[in-house]
């Protein structure tokens, strides 16, 4: 199921629960014990920095695949979120040892961080804030592994409703080799029940990658009638033909930006697995190379603004899927509900990052 950590950084103590809680992300991972202490010392390093140079933010942690690559084994992903200041020299930062306070520094940065997690990357924006995102593997990271391979990239970040052990939604993606799926549930209502719904349908689409998003949408309406049901999207991208499918069930929004312009994908009332419609349409629009596709569940606020950073296409999808996570709410206007954003994009090499 949907586990996840996510721990408020507003003073010094916070630094320890944000350590052990990934500790006990690496422990749930099955990580080996020196990728384990890897994660302990990038998680304490994210929560020094939200202190000291941001005035607090919080530390999300999720369990991801990372991919063919690494056997679809199971990784620690570590994602911390500010509205701080940004930083002004990104360059600087990633630096072994940089610091802007007279404090004593642990002696990692942003920039050892980087070398040892698997994959890793950041976005900051002056008078916005930083999301800095790091996975860790099984396997210790390789030393200038370069960029990641071409193609698309999918990404997310989970969010429990009121900091609930368990998220009732969950995303996943499977790639092929001309096409690539990806999958965001909403399971109905919250907790355990919830999250079951949500990761059966994450779990069924293994098998049903290769099928049409409808007919796949069709499939996990048997599957999950033994569970309360979730409101589900697909969307499937034939890299062949460069064009997007997109079909969904429920309240699941997505949002589709190509050309600097962004257009929303409809999905159709339902609960799949509960009451879901006889036939769904399927929308079909071009992919390109600067295509970013956001998908979330209704834990984002109803009007969000989509961000208009023409940075976010080439970052690392979990990066941008924080950023507009961070953006579209506040202290002001709090979840009300679990919280999945996840994230397309046509890949690229990023600017800080490494891995894939």
């Amino acid at each position: 199921m949907s586990r996840v950590w996510d721990v408020p950084v507003d003073d010094s103590t916070r630094v320890r629960d944000v350590r052990v809680a990934a500790e006990e992300a690496s422990a749930c991972a099955g990580l080996p014990p020196n990728r384990t202490a890897t994660a302990a010392l990038v998680a304490t390093e994210l929560a020094t920095n939200l202190l000291r140079h941001a005035d607090g933010g919080r530390v999300l942690i999720n369990l991801v695949e990372r991919g063919q690559d690494d056997g679809r084994r199971t990784a620690v992903q570590l994602v911390s979120l500010d509205h701080g200041p940004g930083i002004p020299d990104v360059a600087a930062a990633m630096r072994d040892g940089y610091t802007t306070t007279v404090a004593a520094s642990l002696g990692a940065g942003l920039g050892t961080c980087r070398r040892i997690a698997n994959d890793f990357d950041l976005h900051s924006a002056p008078g916005r804030g930083t999301v800095v995102m790091a996975r860790i593997g099984h396997e210790p990271a390789v030393r200038n592994q370069g960029p990641p391979p071409p193609g698309p990239r999918a990404g997310g970040v989970n969010v429990p409703l009121g900091r609930a052990e368990h998220s009732g939604d969950a995303w996943g993606r499977v790639r092929g080799e001309d096409r690539l799926t990806m999958l965001l549930a909403d399971g109905l209502g919250h907790g355990v029940k919830a999250a079951e719904a949500s990761t059966s349908a994450v779990k069924e689409l293994r098998g049903l990658a290769e099928l049409p998003p409808a007919e796949i949408l069709r499939s996990l309406g048997r599957a999950l009638r033994p569970t309360r049901g979730a409101a589900v999207a697909v969307a499937q991208l034939d890299m062949t033909a460069g064009q997007l499918s997109f079909a969904g069930i429920g309240n699941v929004g997505a949002r589709l930006r190509t050309d600097g312009t962004w257009k929303a994908l409809l999905s159709h009332p339902g609960i799949v697995g509960a009451q879901a419609p006889a036939s769904v349409p399927v929308q079909r629009v071009p992919w390109h190379a600067d295509s970013l596709l956001v998908l979330h569940s209704d834990g984002l606020p109803s009007r969000w603004t989509p961000p208009e950073d023409g940075v976010l296409p080439g970052c690392d999808p979990a990066v941008a899927a924080a950023v507009v996570l961070r953006d579209a709410g506040s202290a002001a206007r709090p979840v009300r509900d679990d919280t999945c954003v996840a994230v397309l994009t046509a890949g690229g090499e990023s600017r800080h990052g490494s891995g894939a």
